[in-house]
């Protein structure tokens, strides 16, 4: 199936789009990234020319990342309590436990609700024979869902007449669908974002979410533990008791007396509060072994063990090297992959060997060799470039991927719609915000 752009009257858009991206400004839609070494918060770059995914293709995802999540959800319950899948030989055990993400201190603890990862942040590229390739699971703190919806309501004031004029779903449920996820796993109290505060590059995101469902927007130092029960003070110093965090700091800095001791943005004891039931955190700490880039490996074997069915996306032609056979293959054709640190994320730590000399290719292998855990190696997917407009406004293509969101509560569902990244720079494929890259508004047409 192949997706194409049939809107040719996108125009007032492309010419209106430095006023956009000064407008995204204003709101404080930007991003942290790395150059040489320094943090810069820069603007999140928007392009006028939208994503458009079919609706039937779209549908096909929709059923593939609701069974995918589902089975990661299976396993971190398991892994955290019963640990069957290790037992029946599955997934290696020291495999789970050499993971950076998995966390001794959440083990046994069920979360509200049973669920673990109630944010799903799914990356996807679509190959140049249509074929869509699950590239990544991101369950630990995905971002990314203000940004297209936030550009359509911008959209929608510069040129209503598109949104009238073609039958695009409206993406605005996403906070509905977010508020409900959360009031499922709620406890006795009210919801609050939690964010690590305005200089935070993602703060946007955390203030514009917290609005539109309707919690109350917390710094670490409005939250108290108090009896194992989790308290927020207001502006007036009232304090009243909290049921759900939607929490935007990562595990290792959340709470300094079971973390790291020298984290000044986390909250004292909020794990008590939470191994006693008492609040729900969005997402669960220790989700990070589900997302550990090695652990992809064995999501297909997930869908087969706790589902009992055949996945319907694929993963990437992935190699893990701690595997005699997967690792004879990876030296013998190295040149040709693409090779990912496996506790890396946004884009770091990905290196495509062909770009190498062969000084850096040999320290690469070396590597490999001698720490065969920290890395998968994956074969290069041609996926497809979409329609761009380049800095001077002239058109352009550009390599894209797809953050699909999955919110589980209740149940499991897809926001319609999604975070379409691509790269500014021509034939790259690292089309992540962290890395400078820019996004797309992504439309599903209406049947």
């Amino acid at each position: 199936m192949q997706s194409t752009n049939p809107y040719d009257d996108l125009r007032v858009l492309v010419d209106r789009r430095e006023g956009i991206n000064r407008e995204l400004a204003r709101n404080g839609v930007r991003f942290g990234i790395y150059k040489h070494g320094e943090f810069i918060e820069q603007l999140f770059p928007y392009d006028p020319i939208p994503r458009v995914i079919p609706a039937e293709e779209f549908e096909f995802l929709e059923r593939g990342l609701i069974q995918r999540v589902d089975a990661l959800n299976a396993f971190l319950r398991d892994i955290y309590s019963e640990k069957q899948i290790v037992r029946d030989g599955v997934i290696p055990e020291d495999f789970i436990y050499s993971s950076s993400g998995y966390l001794p201190q959440v083990n046994e603890i069920v979360p509200p609700g049973g669920v673990f990862a109630h944010i799903a942040g799914e990356d996807l590229v679509q190959a140049q024979d249509g074929t869509w390739y699950v590239l990544e699971d991101n369950l630990r703190i995905p971002s990314g869902a203000s940004y297209p919806l936030i550009v359509r309501d911008i959209e929608r004031q510069v040129s209503p007449e598109i949104f009238r004029d073609h039958a695009v779903l409206d993406n605005r449920a996403y906070p509905e669908l977010l508020r409900e996820a959360m009031e499922f796993v709620s406890c006795e109290g009210i919801s609050v974002v939690l964010t690590p505060g305005r200089y935070n590059a993602a703060f946007f995101e955390h203030s514009y979410l917290a609005e539109k469902i309707g919690a109350s927007l917390a710094f670490p130092d409005d939250l108290v533990v108090e009896n194992e029960r989790l308290y927020f003070t207001d502006y007036l110093g009232d304090k009243h008791q909290v049921g759900v965090v939607y929490r935007r700091i990562s595990d290792e800095y959340l709470d300094p007396f079971y973390f790291n001791p020298d984290s000044l943005i986390g909250v004292p004891n909020l794990l008590s509060a939470y191994r006693a039931g008492n609040v729900a955190l969005v997402n669960a700490p220790g989700n990070g072994v589900a997302d550990d880039k090695g652990i992809y490996y064995f999501v297909p074997a997930m869908i087969h063990y706790y589902l009992n069915e055949q996945p319907i996306l694929q993963n990437a032609p992935t190699y893990l090297p701690m595997y005699p056979d997967d690792m004879a293959t990876v030296m013998d054709k190295l040149e040709t992959l693409v090779v990912k640190d496996v506790a890396e994320a946004g884009g770091y730590g990905v290196v495509f060997a062909n770009k190498l000399d062969a000084e850096e290719l040999a320290s690469l292998r070396k590597a490999i060799q001698d720490e065969p855990r920290r890395f998968i190696a994956q074969e290069v997917i041609d996926f497809r470039s979409l329609p761009a407009v380049d800095e001077q406004g002239k058109p352009c293509r550009r390599m894209a991927d797809l953050r699909a969101f999955v919110l589980s509560g209740k149940e499991t569902r897809v926001w319609r719609s999604g975070l379409t990244r691509f790269s500014r720079v021509e034939g790259s494929m690292i089309v992540n915000s962290s890395q400078g890259g820019g996004f797309k508004d992504t439309w599903i047409p209406q049947r």
